[in-house]
């Protein structure tokens, strides 16, 4: 057993095919585009290392592929009270904790190289609205962006001394008998209450000014949230490239307050009941199948990706407002179910509201912490 770390083009391809190798028994599984995965590692395409670096390494049994992690340090949010927080995720291993136990070693050796005494993880290197906390319920469909893995896992974390952090909740929707009527009810008068209130559906056109709202609700709705920096529009703008082929604006809302940003929500369908069919390649030929496929709306699923309401139009209602102009846009489209992903153990405001849309709990990842003070 080898561990290897990557420093070249053809190591980086054997850490994608790691988890193909993995998986390649699990029909639920769905391979992630391995453009998506290398660009994560691309100083060139990921804003994080503007602040930050990141390592990775595979694990070989000589020519078999066993196992991979990632490590990773993100200088703007690292610096916690008496905490240096360093990361690790994209962890892969088969059902072998000898491997696992090489792999978290490896990356703990590399990270209190880097003055690290806190290790949260499975997490990205990158926002916590993609690749972000280890599954332990609901072993069923991932829907694009969420961490999809083995249940073996679970153990070989808790057994190497990681501890909870934080639960992270996703519900589900039945969206084809339409919203709660009381939560529509609630809407609808929100909506009527407010003379001031104006609702505009994202534009790609208008991507700028969109991105600074964004941007703006973003920020200061997270502004004192444990270990926060602020986004940046560079980011915002790498996220909504990769949603440009399938996103419907009908799904992505912005509220206004007297012509300020005030709320949004993001929900788009669920990319991943095409990219299933593409072993994570996006060839040319690929390329042509998923346009094809966008078109013959093969996508039933959405998912609500990240919302946020500004702290000075909190108590207004408006995350209902806008979550309603969602899903009233699934009204005789093809549409049959929502996934309210994720919500943190903690966030009992948005908890509320999955239960007054009426959906039902459908998975639990965690983020676990590994203290090595």
């Amino acid at each position: 057993m080898e561990i290897i770390k990557v420093s070249n083009s053809g190591q980086g391809k054997a850490f994608l095919d790691v988890a193909r190798e993995v998986y390649k028994n699990d029909d639920v599984w769905v391979c992630p585009l391995d453009q998506e995965i290398n660009s994560i590692f691309d100083p060139k395409k990921n804003s994080f290392y503007s602040h930050g670096s990141a390592a990775r390494w595979i694990v070989k049994d000589g020519d078999q592929l066993i196992g991979r992690i990632a490590a990773f340090i993100n200088d703007l949010k690292a610096d916690y009270e008496d905490q240096k927080i360093g990361g690790i995720g994209f962890f892969e291993s088969i059902e072998d904790y000898n491997v696992a136990t090489l792999l978290f070693d490896t990356a703990k050796e590399w990270l209190t190289g880097q003055g690290v005494n806190m290790i949260h993880g499975p997490i990205n290197f990158g926002e916590n609205d993609s690749f972000w906390g280890l599954l332990v319920e609901g072993f069923t469909h991932p829907s694009n962006g969420m961490v999809y893995n083995h249940p073996y896992y679970q153990k070989y974390f808790e057994d190497y001394g990681f501890v909870v952090k934080m639960e992270q909740l996703t519900n589900q929707l039945d969206i084809r008998d339409g919203l709660n009527p009381r939560f529509q009810k609630i809407a609808k008068y929100a909506i009527s209450k407010r003379k001031n209130l104006t609702l505009k559906p994202f534009d790609m056109k208008q991507f700028d000014q969109f991105a600074e709202d964004f941007m703006e609700i973003y920020n200061a709705a997270w502004q004192d949230h444990e270990n926060f920096t602020p986004i940046k529009k560079e980011y915002i703008a790498e996220s909504f490239k990769k949603i440009k082929p399938f996103h419907d604006p009908r799904f992505i809302w912005f509220a206004y307050i007297d012509d300020n940003p005030a709320a949004f929500v993001m929900v788009l369908p669920d990319v991943n009941q095409i990219l299933k069919r593409f072993n994570g390649k996006l060839n040319f030929w690929n390329k042509l199948r998923f346009v094809w496929l966008v078109k013959q709306k093969v996508m039933t699923r959405l998912r609500v990706v990240v919302m946020g309401t500004h702290p000075k139009y909190q108590n207004l209602g408006l995350e209902s407002v806008v979550t309603f102009k969602c899903f009233e846009g699934t009204e005789g489209s093809q549409y049959v179910e929502g996934e309210l992903s994720w919500v943190g153990d903690f966030n009992d405001k948005m908890i509320a509201i999955h239960k007054g849309l009426g959906a039902v709990p459908s998975k639990k990842h965690i983020t676990y912490k590994l203290d090595l003070r």
